[in-house]
């Protein structure tokens, strides 16, 4: 399959693994000034592509085998860095391949720890979908499996009924927390990635997603932890420049 990224910049190579409910322009802003330094590829995961079919089939196998070729393409080490289900991904190609990469920034990855994340939550969004009803799901998905507040909710779920686009990725996002689950607990084949990471929370994010990070630097020998004052889990749209400005520190540490 061919794959969709977008190019930008030259120098040393950052790779973009964007998160669920949208694609590599989610990570636009922060990219532009990591450009002016840094090659910045954000590539388009094929999850996440309208213009696939079939595209709720996709496996987390094959989006980290899309990452692993890209980072191939490229003749030396990149530092990858992966969002939120991307971020998931970015683990999988690290433990999978870590001669590819040169470090790793990972922000907010909802790795399973014991109880699946979708659970009983997944089954009713899902249904919300079936029954014509993006909108609903999304609410069922924001409450119940990302555990946003309740004014974080309302507003989303308003945006996702007036763009058909966002409610044509409901069910791509489900789907992709479904393949999550497929994967279980692998905080031992993550504790076996020797690679430089970062790991990426925001002191606003939901709870859940702070214990996984801290479950992941317990186990990742060369991890250090990173905490984004009065961000969430969208610093990538409201805090785009100070997120870029963190990566570009790093990526000069990783690179040298």
């Amino acid at each position: 399959m061919d794959m969709k990224f977008v190019d930008e910049g030259r120098g040393r190579v950052i790779l973009i693994v964007h998160g669920g409910m949208g694609d590599s322009s989610a990570w636009a802003r922060v990219a532009r000034p990591l450009a002016r330094r840094y090659r910045v590829i954000r590539l388009h995961r094929r999850r996440y592509r309208l213009d696939l079919a079939g595209a709720g089939a996709v496996t987390i196998a094959e989006e980290v085998e899309d990452v692993l070729a890209l980072a191939g393409l490229v003749g030396e080490p990149v530092l990858l860095v992966g969002h939120s289900s991307g971020g998931v991904i970015a683990l999988e190609a690290a433990a999978a391949a870590p001669a590819l990469f040169a470090g790793l920034v990972v922000y907010e990855p909802p790795v399973v720890l014991g109880d699946p994340l979708g659970g009983r939550a997944l089954c009713a969004a899902r249904a919300a979908v079936a029954a014509g009803k993006p909108g609903k799901a999304i609410a069922i998905f924001e409450r119940d499996i990302l555990e946003v507040g309740v004014v974080a909710r309302t507003v989303f779920r308003m945006v996702v009924a007036a763009l058909p686009q966002l409610r044509a990725y409901v069910p791509r996002q489900l789907d992709d927390v479904a393949a999550i689950d497929s994967l279980g607990s692998r905080l031992s084949s993550y504790a076996a990635i020797e690679l430089p990471t970062v790991l990426l929370s925001g002191d606003r994010s939901p709870a859940h997603l702070g214990k996984r990070v801290d479950a992941l630097r317990a186990v990742m020998p060369k991890a250090r932890k990173i905490v984004m004052a009065g961000q969430a889990h969208n610093a990538n749209d409201f805090a785009p420049h100070r997120l870029a400005r963190l990566i570009e520190d790093f990526a000069a540490e990783a690179f040298s």
